[in-house]
């Protein structure tokens, strides 16, 4: 869907949404009386009647319409979720029983020059049970389109679930108050003079009406027919699960499209409007062979920061083969579209460092376990100022260590800097938390380091309900790896030879080791280092 055309339904639905809303709040004044009714009619009717007015409205409504149709003559599947098939049932039921209402009013009004006023149509609609019924079943259809289509667009909203409950209480309330009205006002008109009406104008109105019905069928008729005729001429491809499952789908059938019609349910909050990316998946085989990202696609996936091979499955509409993983899970609800990133990572270089408190469990065999939660929460909150003060990412803790994240929002260079003079304050700000505990301490807490640079895998990861912002790899794994090594040289930090060289620090000239890293098979260089603050002294003044 084209972003013009996105922006077009929805500004058309908001101006439909503002008449109806202005009708049904006139109806509930039938409360008080008929003639307040009619009061409030007159300036709303001075507006919609107008030339402005009457091409916002029922340019409008014809345009959405429209739009409606596009769309469904898109679907290469009718299998969707529930709410997307009742709001796409309730908007095309709206024209044929909105068609009779509306030439029965403003059609009789412009063609006919007839007045057209509450007490007549009011009167005119409780004299026949059968369109008593029909007005009933109007308001209710318009009025869940309306407010399926406002929650399923502003659902992804961040401040959405803050107003959804007073939102809720108006779209009870509104409709309410207007059905109750309009039987108010059924209950107590007063029957006026009957307006005659000869048979070159009835048939006029009827024949409106019968036009009306036919376009729509004919309309809605070959609309389906486009479908089909569509889904019967084109190629087929295939799309290669990663459950395994091999889907064969129609070229011009969008991934989501395909998958669902193969009963594989998928996630997609959104409905496929490129709107919360809740479908994206990893191409594994057949990327080159895809039309580059619209412009709608490009947004969502720029907002995520998308790795190269991650497409949206609604926007996307293979003519060839392609491998897929899907990289949400098919239960993604609202909440996770919300969130910031994406659960799938991409590659970057960052500086990773792991940071763990020497002699944790002695402490705990020693003291109260309320003493050593408030020693931990002194050390972590020590450590989580250094971060912060120093541009790092507290990515997750384990007990009492932790790993943070250099690099998420700067170059690899300044991100080994930062991560060194974070390694620096750290050892400073152990220095004043003994001295602030040494009379709670049998002897000073100390802490092991190591910080190694490279390419690793970032993103939001664990489980839905409570996903963070970590990293995965082998230089993850190298600098935890670091950090446990500086228990066997007896120092504050092990940093590699690597992390120097992005930094522009000259490794010296003695003192790096090469060390074996398990999982690979070359042997790294690293420096151990006492106090992490002289790596940041010019190289004549290091000791």
């Amino acid at each position: 869907m084209p972003k013009f055309e996105r922006t077009l339904r929805l500004a058309t639905g908001l101006a439909i949404a503002a008449y109806v809303c202005g009708h049904f709040l006139n109806h509930a004044l039938g409360i008080v009386s008929v003639e307040a009714m009619d009061a409030l009619r007159r300036p709303l009717s001075a507006w919609w009647r107008s030339a402005p007015g009457t091409v916002v409205l029922y340019g409008s409504l014809l345009t959405h319409f429209a739009l409606a149709l596009v769309s469904l003559s898109r679907r290469r599947t009718l299998r969707m979720p529930a709410w997307e098939a009742c709001q796409l049932a309730l908007g095309l039921s709206v024209l044929p029983l909105l068609a009779y209402h509306v030439v029965g009013t403003r059609f009789a009004w412009a063609l006919l020059d007839r007045e057209v006023n509450y007490p007549r149509i009011v009167a005119a609609i409780w004299s026949d049970p059968l369109q008593i019924a029909k007005q009933m079943v109007l308001v209710s259809v318009v009025w869940l389109h309306l407010c399926f289509g406002i929650h399923f667009w502003l659902r992804l909203k961040s401040w959405y679930p803050r107003v959804q409950q007073y939102l809720f209480a108006t779209a009870v309330l509104v409709p309410a108050l207007a059905i109750a009205g309009f039987v108010s006002a059924g209950i107590n008109v007063m029957l006026p003079p009957p307006q005659p009406i000869t048979r070159e104008d009835l048939a006029l109105l009827l024949n409106t009406r019968d036009a009306i019905y036919w376009s729509f069928g004919l309309l809605l008729g070959a609309t389906l027919l486009l479908r089909l005729a569509r889904k019967l001429h084109r190629g087929v491809y295939r799309i290669h699960h990663s459950s395994g499952q091999v889907v064969a789908a129609h070229a011009g059938s969008s991934i989501l499209e395909a998958v669902r019609d193969a009963g594989i349910p998928h996630a997609s909050v959104c409905g496929g409007r490129a709107r919360c990316t809740t479908c994206r998946v990893r191409i594994a085989r057949g990327l080159d062979a895809l039309e580059p990202p619209g412009e709608l696609e490009a947004d969502a996936l720029r907002r995520i920061n998308a790795a190269p091979n991650v497409r949206l499955a609604c926007q996307v509409r293979p003519v060839a083969d392609v491998q897929i993983t899907p990289l949400v899970a098919a239960s993604a609800d609202p909440a996770l579209a919300r969130r910031p990133g994406g659960v799938q990572g991409s590659e970057r270089q960052v500086a990773a460092m792991f940071v763990d408190l020497r002699g944790s469990t002695q402490l705990g065999e020693t003291r109260l376990p309320y003493d050593v939660v408030f020693i931990l929460n002194q050390f972590f909150a020590e450590m989580s100022e250094a971060l912060h003060a120093t541009g790092g990412h507290y990515a997750q803790f384990a007990g009492d260590g932790l790993l943070a994240l250099y690099g998420l929002e700067s170059d690899i260079g300044p991100a080994c800097r930062a991560a060194l003079a974070g390694a620096a304050d750290m050892h400073r700000r152990m220095g004043l938390l003994n001295a602030r505990l040494a009379h709670e301490l049998a002897a000073p807490l100390r802490i092991g380091i190591g910080v190694h640079a490279g390419m690793a895998i970032v993103g939001s990861m664990g489980p839905p309900a409570a996903p963070i912002v970590s990293a995965i790899g082998d230089t993850i794994n190298s600098a935890a790896r670091l950090e446990s090594l500086s228990k066997q040289y007896n120092c504050t930090l092990i940093v590699s030879v690597d992390t120097l060289r992005f930094a522009g620090i000259a490794s010296p000239e003695t003192g790096v080791q090469r060390v074996e890293v398990r999982g690979k098979t070359e042997l790294l260089e690293v420096l151990p280092v006492e106090d992490p603050a002289t790596l940041l002294l010019p190289s004549k003044q290091r000791t």
